[in-house]
């Protein structure tokens, strides 16, 4: 057990230079990777899984003790992320299919890593926490409408498909992870500890099979889709905290939006651009990107604000224990 708990903190700590290694290896031996590509939906649905075996009620009791924060961060997060998206995608000119990968990426949901990069910016872990399983279940209804209202002229959007995509590779996995761990507690919390390391290579899985079925494409248009995540990303970290420090909110809670806000669920941006738009298989390569980008940048910041402290030594007693609940 202590071998596998040292994995999965090795995988925590190191998830951005392992998802950066696969993504280089698969650019260059992509034969080895491809095959990846037929697993893309069941390699998230096993991180949703994971999320539902951690989930617990205390993750929404926000939403009903102190709703206005879980309000504001999500109506931040539905609104900055995807215009932003739309307004770099017509200010740089992208070609259709990278426009609507972007506006993509704006429009799901906030990112499971989110909620450790809040607990080491000393953040509000609680809100981290609320805040993703919030945006994680409104997913279903939001994604598909805000994706079809803005990318609707780049490309054509089935706001129902995909509506039952999200719902069969998000909600059904963490309905399941939710049951099973309700009636077999023991065992859950026996194997909880190796589903850090588990999600690390379900996501680096969907970063190779993406990278691998588009070498020619990454290497003719690479430095404009990491121009466009790389700004679409810092946008959403920087706008998340200047709205909460507009709105007088405590600076823990403003780490906790701008975090929740920029780290998005790349992941299943993925999986959506790969079911509903195979055709353009451009489409996915703004989310593959995203995943890496995303947590390096996410990671940065979280290091920055940790050497910041924000309360007393009491509120950081109390974020460990809030954050040892859902690691």
């Amino acid at each position: 057990m202590k071998t596998i708990n040292a994995i999965s903190n090795f995988a925590n700590k190191y998830f951005a230079i392992i998802t950066i290694i696969i993504a280089i290896v698969a650019f260059n031996l992509p034969n080895q990777f491809i095959w990846l590509n037929s697993y893309i939906n069941i390699l998230l649905g096993i991180v949703m899984f994971g999320m539902g075996l951690n989930m617990k009620p205390v993750d929404f009791k926000m939403v009903l003790t102190k709703p206005l924060p879980v309000i504001i961060g999500v109506l931040i997060q539905f609104t900055v992320m995807p215009l932003t998206a739309y307004g770099i995608a017509t200010l740089l000119h992208l070609p259709p299919t990278l426009a609507a990968g972007i506006i993509l990426v704006g429009c799901v949901p906030g990112g499971t890593a989110s909620n450790v990069m809040v607990y080491l910016a000393k953040g509000n872990v609680a809100l981290s926490v609320t805040m993703t399983s919030v945006s994680t279940m409104l997913a279903p209804i939001l994604t598909p409408t805000l994706l079809y209202l803005l990318a609707g002229q780049w490309m054509p959007v089935n706001p129902f498909a995909m509506f039952l995509s999200i719902i069969q590779v998000i909600i059904i996995p963490i309905v399941l992870g939710l049951i099973i761990q309700k009636f077999f507690p023991n065992i859950v919390e026996k194997g909880t500890q190796a589903l850090p390391a588990i999600s690390v290579i379900a996501i680096s899985g969907v970063v190779a099979a993406v990278v691998s079925g588009n070498t020619d494409s990454i290497a003719s248009s690479g430095m404009l889709i990491f121009l466009t995540v790389i700004l679409h990303n810092l946008s959403g970290l920087l706008l998340g905290y200047l709205i909460a420090m507009a709105l007088r909110l405590n600076v823990d809670t403003r780490r906790a939006i701008s975090i929740e806000v920029g780290i998005q669920n790349a992941g299943l941006g993925v999986s959506l651009a790969n079911t509903h738009f195979a055709a353009q298989p451009l489409t996915a390569l703004p989310g593959a990107v995203a995943v890496v980008t995303h947590i390096i940048n996410g990671s940065i910041l979280a290091t920055i604000w940790s050497r910041m402290p924000v309360g007393k030594k009491q509120r950081e007693v109390e974020q460990a224990k809030q954050v040892a609940e859902h690691v």
